[in-house]
């Protein structure tokens, strides 16, 4: 399950793989023992932690694809093969920049340029002491962080911009920032950085450029520089198979395969955060995937031919439901025959005390209060339903598109995001009992006719008290550009009643530029229940102003 911001303010929930309380019988004895094996080998150190696109990833990628082969299932991904291949943006490359300083090449791990920089080359002979119109200026960062050392809240990357901007009004060209100071001044390159672009290029040079062609300020300088930046991507792949049984509606079942890796994309909790530790991610979600694998087993062998069924395991989910929301807009069945789709994501930790079993979606078809309780069976669990078709996984990406979703989920726990979440602490027994529970609910719809859609009250995405307010969207976390796309907009929300629509990208809120999700977070937070505040927001290559009522 992927990490939204609310997700890092819950208080952990403790959980424990104590033995269940039901005894298994000894013909579903094979698949806990299944369950099991899948587990293991998709937690395994070996993997190393699954992360989108990685080698560990592919793995696991092949490990699915063969257990959906030796079932029976047919490939359904792209060009007949188990895999449906898509692109993650990694952030920005500039190994393409180059800077020579009195015609010889400074390497580029030896400086680097602000991500927000235009692409443009300067080529001038300026002084690093005088500040003139059409050349490069030099900045210090000596004085700024002597005089802020004390002052926890100072941001330099935003000093930077902002004096840069003012430079570049003044006439510079570009600017180069150094620092003589003892003081560590914490700029790297991120390739990930989102901002509107600066006027000039701004580029950070390292002490020993400094040392070499900065030390006599009165000196003037042979520059030479070109700002140039590729793309990063890396290729992730969603594992599809089907069970085609000639009918005119499918059953979707879906988890995600990726997890966190090393760490490297962040989303980590806890103290071991950052420490290049392996986050194998048994429960969050090796377990889903093994119980994908097996309903898929299962279903292969059953008699209910009613509805075809098409089984994923999705990637990019910790990105932000990157891989779910590809096949939504790349699927490989027609969607309009879907009848409904069912997501399992952290389904291993069903906890021997309270026996609970959280089912989201519960109000996206007014079937399924018949359905589910039909054959549920308390002895088992204590079901809480939620009616909202969207939340931090992948059956939001399938609710977008009309589809009735059901998302399974035992529960936060310690182990959330964690290098400790491992396949020691999963309830095997207990994951049994949820997917005898999802097959016998299939069963149950299997003679009926297509379930009926319906729309939702949207969950607030924060539960914090810090974010008292919501505009009631959900934002598109694949977007790149600047500003907040909608991938969804609640009925009845703020921002349905100012008249943003999906697809719409947010620029400003109040008096904050919105750049990315994390300052729209920011400024959201200052916000309480009856304010109001102006917003602004692209559509298309227009720009509208409103105002937005919380």
């Amino acid at each position: 399950m992927r990490s939204p911001l609310w997700v890092l303010m819950l208080p952990a929930v403790l959980s424990f793989p104590d033995s269940f309380a039901q005894k298994i019988k000894k013909n579903d004895k094979p698949v806990v023992d299944n369950l099991q094996k899948h587990i293991r080998f998709l937690s395994n150190d070996d993997l190393e932690g699954r992360r989108s696109g990685s080698k560990g990833e592919q793995v696991a990628d092949s490990y699915v694809s063969d257990q959906f082969k030796t079932i029976g299932l047919q490939p359904k991904g792209t060009n007949s093969s188990w895999l449906q291949d898509f692109e993650i943006y990694d952030g920005k490359d500039y190994s393409a920049s180059a800077l020579t300083f009195e015609g010889e090449s400074i390497s580029t791990n030896d400086f680097f340029p602000f991500p927000a920089s235009p692409q443009k080359s300067v080529k001038e002979q300026p002084s690093i002491a005088l500040r003139e119109k059409g050349v490069p200026w030099f900045l210090d960062l000596k004085e700024i962080l002597t005089t802020s050392a004390n002052n926890p809240h100072f941001d330099v990357w935003g000093f930077v911009e902002k004096i840069s901007k003012d430079y570049a009004k003044k006439g510079a060209t570009a600017l180069f920032v150094y620092n003589t100071s003892t003081y560590e001044d914490g700029l790297s390159f991120e390739p990930k950085s989102k901002g509107a672009t600066l006027p000039i290029p701004v580029v950070c040079v390292n002490k020993n450029v400094t040392t070499k062609y900065f030390a006599d300020e009165s000196a003037t300088i042979d520059v030479d520089l070109k700002v140039a930046f590729t793309d990063k991507k890396r290729v992730a792949h969603n594992v599809v198979g089907y069970v085609d049984n000639g009918a005119k509606q499918t059953i979707i079942i879906g988890a995600h395969l990726d997890h966190l890796g090393h760490g490297e994309d962040g989303g980590t909790l806890g103290t071991n955060a950052g420490k290049n530790e392996i986050y194998n991610g048994a429960d969050d979600n090796a377990s889903g995937v093994a119980a994908v694998i097996e309903l898929a087993r299962m279903l292969k062998a059953a008699k209910f031919k009613n509805n075809n069924y098409l089984f994923i395991a999705f990637s990019g989910e910790e990105l932000g439901l990157l891989g779910s929301k590809y096949f939504t807009e790349h699927p490989t069945v027609d969607l309009s025959s879907v009848n409904y789709m069912i997501n399992l994501d952290m389904v291993g930790r069903l906890n021997d005390s309270n026996k609970a079993l959280m089912i989201g979606g519960y109000g996206t078809s007014p079937s399924w209060n018949k359905y589910l309780t039909s054959v549920s069976d308390s002895k088992y669990f204590t079901v809480k339903y939620d009616s909202s078709g969207v939340g931090p996984s992948d059956h939001t990406s399938f609710y977008r598109k009309d589809i009735p979703v059901l998302f399974f989920f035992t529960g936060l726990h310690g182990d959330y995001h964690k290098p400790s979440d491992d396949f020691d602490k999963i309830n095997y027994d207990g994951e049994f009992f949820i997917v005898k529970y999802i097959y016998n609910v299939i069963g149950a719809t299997n003679k009926e006719a297509k379930l009926t859609f319906t729309k939702t009250t949207e969950s607030q995405t924060s539960t914090s008290a810090k974010f008292s307010v919501t505009l009631g969207i959900m934002p598109d976390y694949s977007f790149n550009g600047n500003g907040v796309r909608l991938d969804g907009v609640s009925d009845g929300r703020p921002a349905q009643k100012a008249g943003l629509q999906p697809g719409d990208v947010i620029t400003k809120l109040g008096a904050d530029s919105v750049l990315s999700l994390e300052n729209y977070m920011q400024a959201l937070g200052k916000y309480k229940k009856g304010d109001k505040a102006p917003l602004k927001y692209k559509r298309g290559d227009k720009e509208i102003s409103t105002e937005v009522t919380f």
